[in-house]
């Protein structure tokens, strides 16, 4: 069992003894039922500009700095990709992990002809021809 740590409740205004793995879990459950709505609802939708981008954050450590033994934990890089329709300012999709699965989840929400703008991350090159082939206006913009 991991370490006791003392958890704040606000609903009932107590403090609740709680072991690290039970808020582990815990919040686990809470990630998976905020995407289970999201990924029911945003569908068929009518997209004229989607902008795709990605977050690079890290685990314990960047992935350069991380053993093999931390790395096999879980440490290092963890890279979260976006799909923002850019004049509504939806969140069509977001993926935690690779980045070709994120365009295929953009792609299979989106109904119409569409011109996607992404960075100059060469990776998006293949991933976006792979999800979305000829029907689309593809754009990598040049940050000087």
């Amino acid at each position: 069992m991991g370490r006791i740590g003392i958890k704040f409740d606000p609903f009932h205004g107590t403090n609740h003894w709680r072991s690290q793995e039970h808020n582990r879990k815990a919040i686990g459950r809470v990630k998976v039922a905020r995407a289970r709505p999201h990924n029911r609802t945003v569908r068929n939708l009518k997209v004229r500009r989607l902008r795709c981008d990605e977050i690079r954050e890290f685990v314990g450590a960047r992935a350069k700095n991380v053993s093999v033994e931390k790395k096999a934990a879980g440490w290092g890089d963890v890279w979260t990709w976006t799909g923002i329709d850019a004049d509504t300012k939806l969140m069509v999709a977001y993926l935690v992990g690779r980045r070709g699965a994120h365009m295929e989840d953009c792609a299979s929400r989106i109904r119409n002809r569409k011109q996607i703008t992404t960075d100059g991350h060469k990776a998006y090159l293949e991933a976006v021809e792979n999800a979305f082939g000829a029907d689309t206006d593809y754009a990598q913009l040049q940050k000087i």
